[in-house]
């Protein structure tokens, strides 16, 4: 199978559509054309600077808008964010993603003190990425130079329903973000999240728009809403595994080299039903030391959980620098 950057809705439909079990054998076997099946990517995720954003996300504990449970912290110190990437490395974790809740980045002391986070992560022989919000090409630039292996940007949803979970940016706005990544040779993560709320067909719109960017985002993490009271999303009925698994599946087909991200939403499901996911093509989890994934509010299985699960399983933890092309020197390299 090649990889195509013109599909239509209607063909992501119709593989979204494939009888259950036929849908997962195709997503399995194009997984093993393009991946080591043997192996997943452990990551951790890390709140560098929690709550207080001013955006209205529908879904989001940290926005200023609603009274939930995450109360506004200032920015981590550097060392505080490096003791947690140490014990994440020991653990056999190949990737740490650092998160602020900001609507954008801005130049200023405190974006130079996650430049010099990312570079300390870095030369500890780990993957990073970062989630700052939306930023421009020169700070793309900026943490390229850092050291920055990924950078995050979800599209969450469809385009045309997008308005209806945020309204303070544009799905433009995120799609530019993306763009700017691009002009550097940072890699590109970027998915959704299911249980918005979003009919089947916003979830084919946002496999559409990710699967027609050329190159595909590298990572595609798919996320399961996690209810949050005080947000808009509170009372979102819980998504099926069935639904959880065609979406995987059916990214994995239309996106074959990506890595498919099972994140947010994972610990509500149970061993049976993750290794449903892995069979579909996902190879990549985040996992915890605190049992949460970014906040109290969305919680995340431990590191002992995990490796007892990967063992059951007999898969194996994926060492930092082994996809994408790329190796902490900025060398290209090809698919190992």
């Amino acid at each position: 199978m090649g990889i195509r950057y013109n599909w239509q809705k209607d063909e992501i439909l119709a593989i979204y559509n494939t009888p259950f079990l036929e849908l997962v054998y195709q997503a399995a076997t194009v997984h093993r054309q393009f991946h080591n099946p043997k192996q997943i990517q452990v990551c951790k995720l890390i709140s560098i600077k929690t709550g207080g954003c001013p955006e209205d996300c529908g879904y989001c504990a940290q926005s200023s808008r609603y009274k939930t449970e995450v109360k506004p912290e200032a920015l981590l110190e550097k060392e505080t964010v490096l003791n947690i990437a140490k014990k994440a490395k020991e653990t056999g974790v190949s990737r740490v993603c650092m998160g602020a809740a900001w609507r954008e980045v801005r130049d200023n002391s405190q974006f130079e003190q996650v430049l010099e986070m990312v570079k300390d992560v870095t030369s500890m022989g780990l993957e990073v990425c970062c989630t700052l919000g939306m930023l421009t090409a020169n700070q793309a630039q900026s943490l390229e130079d850092a050291g920055l292996y990924a950078y995050n940007h979800n599209l969450d949803t469809s385009e045309e329903y997008y308005s209806t979970v945020i309204t303070t940016r544009t799905y433009g706005d995120r799609l530019n973000t993306i763009e700017n990544v691009r002009t550097t040779n940072v890699t590109v993560c970027s998915g959704g999240i299911l249980g918005l709320g979003e009919s089947i067909e916003d979830r084919v719109g946002m496999l559409y728009t990710l699967s027609n960017l050329q190159p595909h985002p590298e990572s595609v993490p798919i996320n399961i809403l996690s209810q949050v009271e005080g947000t808009p999303l509170a009372n979102q009925p819980a998504v099926p595994i069935w639904e959880v698994v065609r979406m995987i599946a059916t990214a994995r087909i239309i996106m074959p080299t990506s890595d498919v991200r099972l994140s947010a939403g994972r610990a509500k499901l149970s061993q049976v039903e993750q290794a449903l996911c892995f069979m579909a093509g996902a190879n990549s989890i985040f996992s915890s030391d605190d049992n949460k994934m970014l906040t109290v509010t969305t919680p995340c299985p431990d590191y002992d959980a995990d490796r007892q699960m990967l063992n059951l399983l007999g898969l194996e933890m994926r060492p930092p620098f082994e996809k994408q092309g790329k190796t902490p020197a900025g060398q290209v390299t090809g698919y190992r």
